[in-house]
Parts: structure tokens; C-alpha cells; sequence
């Protein structure tokens, strides 16, 4: 007898299984949460020179970073629709957040790879140090 296959009740799996087959196509693109992606999109490219400017890996990058903050919003959905995010029956956080984190976690890796954001190479700002200049 075989064990069932693991069923999620998020739609995480289905959806990253239509993502995977065609891409972005497969979002309804008049939605709201659709244009807002692809503006989005529009964004990091435009933060990156442009999608001329860009060169394949970045491109495939970008295609990635906006596929990830995809699930991630599905995830969000799903557990802001749980009563809690704890399961009082197994006394631990739900496999949904779990997964909501590795996925984040994901998107600032991609993020700092394409140079945006934190990991940009830029130093931090040292208030002390701006605020002791001014007051000189």
C-alpha cells in the first residue's frame, strides 16, 4: 500500500505547478493582484536600467523574484484567512509559515543577487556619526 501524497490546502502546489507550465500567462492578467505583479516587474527592470539593459541572467532573475513574491502573496492569503496561525492541536505554528519564510527568505536572496535592496554593497548609515557632524 503506498502512503497518499501530501495535500496542501493552501493551492500553493497547484499554482506553482500552472507558474512552472506558462509562466506568468497563467495569472488571470486583469485582476488587480495581477497588475500589481507585473507593475512590479516593471519595476525592478526599470531599477535595473531597463529590460534592454538587461542581460539574460538578470532577466531570469527578475522572472524569478516576481514569481516568488507571487507565492508568497498566495501564502499570505491562505494564513491570513486561519483563525490562528498556531495549531492548538499540535502546539506548533502552522507548515504554512513555515514555508511563507523560506520563500521570503528567497526573494531577498534573489533581490540582493540583482543588486537591489540591502545587500547592495551600500553601507549602513551611522546616525551618531551624521548627528555629531551637524551639530558641529
Amino acid at each position: 500500500m503506498t502512503d497518499k501524497r501530501p495535500y496542501s490546502r493552501t493551492g500553493l502546489n497547484s499554482l506553482k505547478a500552472k507558474v512552472k507550465l506558462r509562466g506568468l500567462q497563467a495569472i488571470d492578467q486583469r485582476t488587480a493582484a495581477a497588475q500589481a505583479l507585473l507593475a512590479w516587474r516593471r519595476e525592478l527592470f526599470t531599477d535595473l536600467g531597463g529590460e534592454e539593459a538587461c542581460n539574460p541572467e538578470k532577466k531570469a532573475l527578475v522572472d524569478l523574484a516576481v514569481r516568488t513574491r507571487l507565492f508568497i502573496e498566495s501564502v499570505d492569503y491562505y494564513l491570513l484567512n486561519q483563525p490562528s496561525v498556531v495549531s492548538v492541536k499540535h502546539r506548533a505554528i502552522l507548515p504554512a509559515l513555515r514555508e511563507r519564510q523560506v520563500l521570503a527568505d528567497s526573494l531577498v536572496r534573489i533581490l540582493e543577487r540583482l543588486g537591489i535592496g540591502s545587500g547592495n554593497g551600500q553601507k549602513p548609515v551611522d546616525l551618531a556619526a551624521m548627528l555629531a557632524g551637524a551639530s558641529r
